[in-house]
């Protein structure tokens, strides 16, 4: 079992930046692929970014590419979103997601979800 808390979430102008964390409970980090989704408004869940367990491979939608980074710090069970040139559009519910499959891109592949964080970008 696997318990993840996000924070760091709120309201931001356009162009600006926020850090996402997602804490994780329990021994077992390290044995899982972390990952990002969102839920904006109206729409359905989407994937946002994943990180392998050793952190060697990640991947981004391209909606986020080159603007949001992922990383994790098994020392510490947690994994990070950095996001910098926030749009409106990245005006969403974000949550924090953990699997034990090889690859993370759809919500139907995660074992455990965060409660959700919102994030607010106005223009």
């Amino acid at each position: 079992q696997v318990q993840l808390v996000e924070s760091g979430g709120g309201s931001v102008q356009a162009g600006g930046s926020l850090r996402l964390s997602c804490a994780a409970s329990g021994r077992t980090f390290s044995t899982y692929r972390m990952g990002w989704f969102r839920q904006g408004p109206g729409k359905e869940r989407e994937f946002v970014a994943q990180i392998s367990r050793s952190g060697d491979s990640i991947y981004y939608a391209d909606s986020v590419k080159g603007r949001f980074t992922i990383s994790r710090d098994t020392a510490k069970n947690t994994v990070y979103l950095q996001m910098n040139s926030l749009k409106p559009e990245d005006t969403a519910v974000y949550y924090c997601a953990a699997t034990s499959r090889p690859i993370l891109v759809q919500a139907s592949l995660v074992d455990y979800w965060g409660q959700g964080i919102q994030v607010t970008v106005s223009s």
